[in-house]
């Protein structure tokens, strides 16, 4: 990933070398993107999205299919077919490409590319290795070609090589490639008799979008199906980012294996919330098994999971984890409009189902008000005194068949705490269900609120279901509770998380600090720095450290801990040590010049003995009272550097409680992250203790965040553990840190 492996490049450096590496293509004309330097961070990374116009990819004036065939039997024969009647809907002229034969289906042929009549949008290339065609194609000016072959990076290293070839070949041909290892679902025929708002598709395997694509026949519309394959250079992000600026587009829904360049989904992702449309994704590579599988079909990186939770979860992409979910939440977010509140009224006509849903519906972080006493006497009109209607309603079941039940439908979405309505309808029951689903339906006509139904059928034939409520642009229904409830979660989710949204890459450090320059200079290629050398670094980027001073004797230590102040802890440092505290190499709580002055003698002689190399002994401020968290840096094959915060201590390795931060981020990302930690109730005090400084943390986050970025490339890990966070108002101290260069 560009930025991500810089060595010792100066900042200036870093962009030379990002802009000769041909991030701009020549060809289709993009947008966003620019050489200028301030659209690049401090480490040399861009912040805006390079987009391709996919437009002549996706209805193309002229098509070549190269390989065409009407023989019987022959694969390519029905794919033929299958590209001329989809050129035929769209309306483009298709030229059959081989060399042997004069026509395919009546089409006249040409026998290679370069006898082509006219320059063409797209080529199709039904052939096994699509490499030696690449040049063709490009002295052709063909904008876009596909390529269907198998055998690439799917099959291990000696498919991985051919597929760099042909990456490379790609990249300086100014082509635009979709696959290797792609299909046909770009070309499958799409219903344009559908209204609103329209869901965008891209999966990576074409099977797993199918779910997806069959929501058409229950009157969801479908515009485009991006099948991604390989992507050997077209991938994911671009068409996440030209989806979003697409007019028609309501939702883009995605299937995802492995992300081809962290840093380019991260701007795809932004794109899209700038422009508030939701991106709805499986990512697949939760467990080790998925990710084992994922890189062997697709020959990409899964990368570290949690982080790309993070980075999908920054970014406000929905990550589900079915296709039944991805399904069920990309069609309501499709078709909902904006929520007018977020709390949630259940209806049903029994009380033990409105009180289960209730519960997981509350578990699933969803606010279910109650209902006011006059809104509860008004329910009470018509529903028996002795049921509870303070939210979930249980309306007992027979007022639903009659003229009530649209009463009680419209008196509940009349609450003006109320802005999503949900009746589980636990199997059918004619006729009260069939009056119940029309009441529902005409209802959700009439108001600006949105309805569900969970239709519990295990049959899913009934007239009430099929006729009724999918008849129905304005019912979202769904088959089960769990994919309502994390559909409604989204929904709502989404529509807080792009009313308040502000792009960190506006934000994001284009230029850089003056503490770059003093940290440049303590950075030991290849090695791990002491803690003295670590705290320096950390004093260079404004973070607090103990009153501390580095002694080579036992005297000097003495005077040390007079000016330091007694009780003082004392430290070897070195380069080579990881963990002071299991090798003995920490005293805590000195209080006397005797004992100072004995446990130099102590360190120095453990050093020796284990054959540690020391800088000399700390001797440091003696800090107490404080919540123990740890801040840190590593560095992701995908995003390059992230930036985590979790409980610090011994607590960081039994607990691993948590979050993970993808650069760039600001403030009120830093502190999601922190209201992500199960233990954060720490910080608000517990046990009688005062609150901790949130304050001084969060700005701790976004300090070692500044460094991640402008010492990318010179710092492999970096750990501050623990840092010690003291009661509110008294900021937070580094007790320790530790450093590896790379």
């Amino acid at each position: 990933m560009l930025g991500s492996t810089h060595g010792t490049l100066t900042t200036d450096s870093r962009r030379a070398r990002v802009l000769a590496c041909g991030e701009q293509r020549p060809g289709p004309a993009v947008h966003g993107r620019t050489d200028d330097p301030a659209d690049l961070d401090v480490s040399g990374r861009p912040l805006y999205a390079d987009v391709p116009d996919l437009a002549r990819f996706f209805r193309p004036e002229s098509v070549a299919v190269v390989g065409a065939s009407d023989a019987e039997g022959r694969p390519n024969t029905g794919i033929t077919r299958q590209l001329l009647a989809w050129a035929e809907r769209v309306g483009a002229r298709v030229h059959p490409v081989h060399p042997s034969r004069p026509a395919v289906f009546g089409v006249p042929c040409v026998a290679s590319v370069a006898e082509l009549p006219e320059q063409v949008d797209l080529a199709v290339l039904l052939v096994a290795d699509p490499l030696p065609l690449v040049e063709e194609l490009a002295e052709a000016k063909v904008r876009f070609a596909v390529a269907f072959a198998s055998g690439f990076a799917e099959t291990g290293e000696a498919g991985a090589e051919a597929q760099r070839r042909l990456a490379d070949a790609v990249r300086r041909s100014g082509l635009r490639l979709l696959g290797p290892n792609t299909n046909l679902n770009a070309f499958e025929r799409f219903r344009e008799d559908l209204p609103g708002p329209a869901i965008a598709l891209i999966t990576q395997s074409g099977h797993q979008g199918r779910p997806v694509f069959a929501l058409q026949e229950l009157g969801i519309r479908l515009s485009h199906w991006a099948p991604t394959g390989n992507e050997a250079d077209l991938e994911t992000s671009d068409f996440v980012s030209w989806f979003a600026e697409q007019p028609e587009v309501g939702v883009i829904a995605a299937y995802v294996e492995g992300l081809k360049d962290g840093r380019a989904f991260l701007l795809a992702a932004d794109r899209a919330a700038r422009r508030k449309v939701p991106v709805v994704a499986v990512k697949v590579g939760r467990t080790e098994t998925g990710a084992r599988t994922a890189a062997s079909h697709t020959g990409k990186l899964t990368g570290a999971d949690d982080v790309v939770d993070a980075a999908m979860r920054q970014y406000g992409v929905i990550r589900v984890d079915g296709l039944d979910e991805l399904q069920d939440t990309a069609a309501l977010l499709a078709r909902a409009r904006t929520p007018r509140a977020d709390g949630v009224a259940v209806c049903s006509i029994s009380g033990g189902t409105g009180a289960h849903v209730a519960d997981l519906a509350t578990a699933a972080g969803l606010r279910l008000p109650r209902l006011s006493e006059a809104k509860q006497a008004e329910l009470h009109q018509w529903i028996p005194e002795y049921l509870s209607v303070a939210n979930p309603v249980d309306n007992g079941g027979h007022p639903v068949g009659d003229e009530r039940g649209r009463k009680i439908i419209d008196a509940i979405l009349a609450d003006p705490a109320v802005g999503v309505l949900i009746c589980p309808v636990t199997g059918p029951f004619p006729p009260l269900s069939d009056r119940l689903v029309r009441d529902l339906v005409e209802a959700a006509e009439e108001t600006d609120k949105l309805v569900c139904v969970v239709w519990g059928s295990p049959v899913g034939t009934e007239p009430a279901y099929r006729e009724v409520l999918l008849g129905s642009s304005r019912v979202a229904t769904f088959r089960t509770v769990g994919n309502c409830l994390s559909a409604v979660r989204a929904w709502l989710d989404h529509h807080r998380f792009v009313s308040g949204y502000r792009s960190p890459f506006d934000e994001a450090p284009r230029t850089l600090s003056p503490s770059f320059r003093k940290a440049e200079a303590l950075m030991q290629p290849g090695r791990q720095l002491s803690e003295h050398a670590a705290k320096q670094l950390l004093r260079a980027y404004g973070i607090r450290v103990p009153r501390e001073q580095l002694v080579t004797s036992a005297a000097g230590a003495v005077r040390a801990a007079g000016q330091v102040g007694y009780p003082v802890v004392m430290k070897a440092s070195g380069g080579q040590i990881a963990h002071k505290t299991e090798l003995g190499l920490v005293k805590i709580g000195l209080t006397s010049a005797s004992q100072v002055r004995d446990a130099y003698r102590e360190l120095t002689d453990i050093a020796r003995y284990e054959g540690v190399a020391l800088d000399g002994v700390l001797v440091c401020q003696m800090v107490e009272q404080g919540v123990e968290m740890v801040v840190g840096v590593t560095h992701d094959e995908l995003f390059g550097p992230t930036v985590t915060v979790g409980l610090g201590g011994v607590l960081v390795e039994v607990l691993r409680d948590a979050a993970v931060g993808v650069p760039p981020f600001g403030e009120e990302q830093a502190r999601d992250m922190l209201a992500g930690l199960r233990g954060r109730a720490l910080l608000d005090g517990v046990r009688g203790r005062p609150p901790a400084d949130r304050d001084a943390l969060v700005e701790v986050v976004l300090r070692v965040q500044r460094m991640a970025l402008e010492l990318d490339g010179h710092i492999a890990e970096l750990d501050i553990n623990p840092l010690l966070v003291l009661p509110r108002g008294q900021g937070a101290v580094a007790l320790d840190a530790l450093v590896v260069c790379r």
